[in-house]
């Protein structure tokens, strides 16, 4: 197998064009390599300026998770604290998490963050949301997004080999008009729900409205989880 590490966009793209496999830090493909076979050529983004950003309100895709730190989002660093061992955090990517794995750890506060996504299509790159990424399962260069004014994250504790754990996400904006939007997102299962509403420093009118958005339809167990966050989320901001 042939490594190809570029350094600008353009050699990226003419990795993609030679058919190079993106690798990210390889946790979740080499033991299939190994099975059925490395391919001819693969490309890593680790060399890539766009691909390596770790900013208050952007972050690569080849950053590798335990260099998440708390210049981003708070949301955002938990969950990248919460995905396996210090071992795994050292090695896997953002865009691994997001693109190639079936758990998505990153998924939910990446969606309460409203995050838009930088991919790399053949003729130059673009931005795009975090559905198209998952569903085209693009190649991804990195995420976007605007501060918050208070986030949250929450992973419930999971016996190994069982079910993935419940997790909820959350976070607070300023909409355009002086108003705060509260953003939930929770994975429950391999599914991820979300839903969005206005809200003051009321946690439970809050949640009540979060009700008549996708969240209703979580388990009551979920919910209760749910509830508390939203009162976690929003409790800070009444003393304000």
């Amino acid at each position: 197998m042939l490594l190809r590490q570029p350094t600008t966009v353009t050699e990226a793209q003419e990795c993609m064009a030679q058919g190079a496999v993106p690798v990210g830090g390889a946790t979740l493909v080499w033991a299939t390599w190994q099975r059925d076979g490395f391919p001819e050529l693969a490309m890593s983004l680790r060399g890539l300026p766009e691909a390596t950003a770790v900013e208050p309100e952007s972050l690569g895709a080849a950053v590798v998770l335990h260099r998440i730190d708390d210049r981003v989002p708070e949301v955002l660093r938990r969950a990248a604290g919460s995905v396996g061992t210090g071992a795994v955090r050292r090695t896997a990517t953002v865009g691994g998490n997001l693109v190639g794995s079936s758990l998505r750890c990153l998924l939910p506060a990446a969606l309460v963050l409203d995050a838009r996504a930088t991919v790399l299509g053949p003729d130059r790159p673009y931005e795009t949301d975090l559905a198209e990424v998952m569903a085209k399962r693009h190649l991804l260069l990195g995420l976007r997004w605007r501060t918050p004014l208070a986030s949250g994250y929450r992973k419930e504790p999971a016996e190994a080999g069982g079910p993935p754990p419940l997790v909820v996400a959350t976070a607070v904006h300023v909409d355009g008009e002086g108003g705060l939007r509260l953003r939930v997102a929770v994975r429950d299962g391999y599914d991820v729900l979300s839903g969005t509403t206005g809200c003051g420093t009321d946690a439970e009118e809050t949640f009540d409205a979060l009700g008549q958005t996708d969240i209703g339809a979580l388990p009551a167990g979920a919910r209760d989880v749910v509830r508390e966050q939203v009162a976690g989320v929003l409790g800070p901001l009444a003393d304000r």
